[in-house]
């Protein structure tokens, strides 16, 4: 759907509730993927990420995301996602330890959109024939990820 500027409050929002849960577990909090980017098509999901020292034990992390409604996923290498609600708006906690890789290229991939709007309206051209070929969110995700890749090559 087209860019809602109501997703960077809607994000804020979630992530002061974030933040409130997880006290200093949360070394980083902050607004990723597409709704992160102005003017960028997006499904109406916010992404959160957030950085944690170790992301094994589940612990210290799981309980506060629990305690606002997030339940787990899923849990990829480094990477754990926890999906949820805040206030009606659906939201996506990913759980990325402090220096891996993951974090780091969300953030690149979200800052070199901000920065090339051209880019970013052209990812959001690829997403939408993507998004109409593949129902399967997996079979999406990879159709787009050789892109996401130059671009996160192009930022580093």
């Amino acid at each position: 759907m087209p860019h809602d500027p109501r997703w960077a409050e809607a994000y804020e929002a979630a992530a002061a509730g974030i933040v409130r849960a997880l006290g200093s577990t949360a070394l980083r909090v902050e607004h990723v993927g597409s709704t992160a980017v102005p003017d960028l098509v997006a499904k109406p999901v916010i992404d959160v990420l957030v950085v944690v020292e170790r992301y094994d034990p589940e612990t210290p992390y799981r309980d506060g995301l629990a305690s606002l409604g997030y339940v787990l996923d899923h849990r990829d290498g480094a990477h754990v996602l926890f999906r949820g609600r805040h206030d009606g708006q659906r939201v996506q906690v990913h759980v990325v330890e402090e220096g891996a890789d993951e974090a780091w290229m969300m953030v690149a991939f979200r800052d070199y959109l901000r920065a090339h709007p051209d880019e970013a309206r052209r990812y959001g051209e690829l997403k939408q024939v993507l998004a109409a070929r593949h129902w399967d969110t997996a079979a999406y995700a990879a159709a787009k990820s050789d892109y996401v890749s130059e671009i996160v090559r192009r930022a580093s």
